[in-house]
C-alpha cells in the first residue's frame, strides 16, 4: 500500500510529540548536570528534527500528485 499525503502528515504529527519529549528529557539531563545523557539526547533530538523534516517534505511533495 502506498503511503498518503494525509498518513504521512500523521506520522510527522506523531514524530513532532515525540522529538518535544526527547527534549524534554535533554533539558532535564543538561539540569541534573548528566552531560553524557544530555548529549545522547540532543543528538536524538536532532535526528528526529530531521526525519520530521524529510517525511513534511514527502508529505507535501505526494500532496501535490
Amino acid at each position: 500500500m502506498p503511503a498518503s499525503s494525509a498518513e504521512l502528515s500523521s506520522l510527522a504529527t506523531a514524530l513532532d510529540e515525540l522529538t518535544r519529549r526527547v527534549t524534554v528529557h535533554g533539558e532535564a539531563a543538561d539540569q541534573a548536570k548528566d552531560e553524557e545523557t544530555a548529549r545522547e539526547l540532543f543528538a536524538i533530538e536532532r535526528s528526529l528534527t530531521s526525519a520530521n523534516r524529510r517525511l513534511a517534505r514527502l508529505a507535501l511533495t505526494l500532496g501535490r500528485r
